[in-house]
């Protein structure tokens, strides 16, 4: 029984600190109404080449509900709803919708 007791302690003491660790590598991301974001496409990753970008947007921000759901608008007019934890600050610059490399430019293994 002792051992028992030791060993649920000691699982206590490690749920605590990877609870810790965790919560530590979290990051809090704070949105508001009118910022443009890109968008985590999770269902791509079934057909998706290695090197294909699996963000799209930009998406503008409509409204932020409580819980950390967010609206978006596409340029389309369409609204949606989505969970802020797929969403990421876009900054500007292009998104390139597919990248190849050119197998020419490689060296070829012999």
């Amino acid at each position: 029984s002792e051992l028992c007791d030791q060993a649920y302690e000691n699982s206590v003491i490690y749920k605590e600190r990877i609870k810790k660790l965790h919560d530590s590598k979290i990051k809090n991301r704070n949105f508001n109404v009118g910022d443009q974001v890109l968008l985590f496409n999770s269902r791509l990753k079934i057909f998706s080449g290695k090197l294909k970008t699996r963000w799209s947007g930009p998406f503008t921000i409509t409204c932020v509900f409580p819980y950390g759901t967010i609206k978006l608008s596409q340029p389309d007019g369409l609204n949606f709803k989505v969970n802020g934890h797929r969403v990421k600050h876009y900054f500007g610059g292009d998104i390139p919708s597919n990248v190849t490399p050119d197998l020419h430019t490689f060296p070829k293994d012999n």
